[in-house]
């Protein structure tokens, strides 16, 4: 499970600049965006792997996540479970302080960035930790089952 948390990440990136300038996927047009990602996405789906992302945000959403909820059609098209959590909804749950995924019951990988967005060092920390895993695995789960999939929500 992937859990993101962040408001703005990356701004200077070149898909997020053209979303900005106007350009929106078409979702008919599958070509123009797929990507390498999106490749691991279904190999790993196709084998049986639940893949899952809980985005936590702040209502109304700011320009970057709306570009992502934009384009969040992507992920689920490779098989991706997305859900949403608005800050609101998370008030007493306990969440991590980084973004990051819980790969399995051992393995947890945290992600650093700067408060612009953009990633800080060490980046990414593998920790192979069944403890640290299983305290993330909780956070994640409380939160999951408060988020509303993406097929239903709808930002402000």
């Amino acid at each position: 499970m992937h859990l993101e948390m962040r408001d703005s990440y990356m701004r200077d990136d070149p898909e997020f600049i053209r979303w900005q300038e106007g350009h929106r996927y078409d979702p008919a047009d599958r070509t123009s965006w797929w990507r390498s990602w999106l490749d691991v996405v279904a190999e790993t789906t196709g084998r049986g792997v639940v893949m899952r992302r809980l985005r936590v945000v702040s209502e109304p959403l700011s320009d970057y996540v709306r570009y992502e909820y934009d384009g969040t059609f992507t992920n689920v098209a490779a098989g991706e479970d997305v859900r949403w959590l608005p800050r609101s909804r998370a008030r007493d749950l306990l969440l991590p302080a980084l973004d990051g995924w819980v790969m399995d019951r051992e393995t947890v990988i945290l992600h650093h960035f700067s408060g612009e967005g953009q990633w800080t060092g060490p980046r990414m920390e593998v920790h192979h930790d069944p403890a640290l895993a299983a305290q993330y695995a909780t956070a994640y789960e409380a939160a999951w089952e408060r988020a509303i999939p993406h097929t239903e929500y709808r930002p402000d």
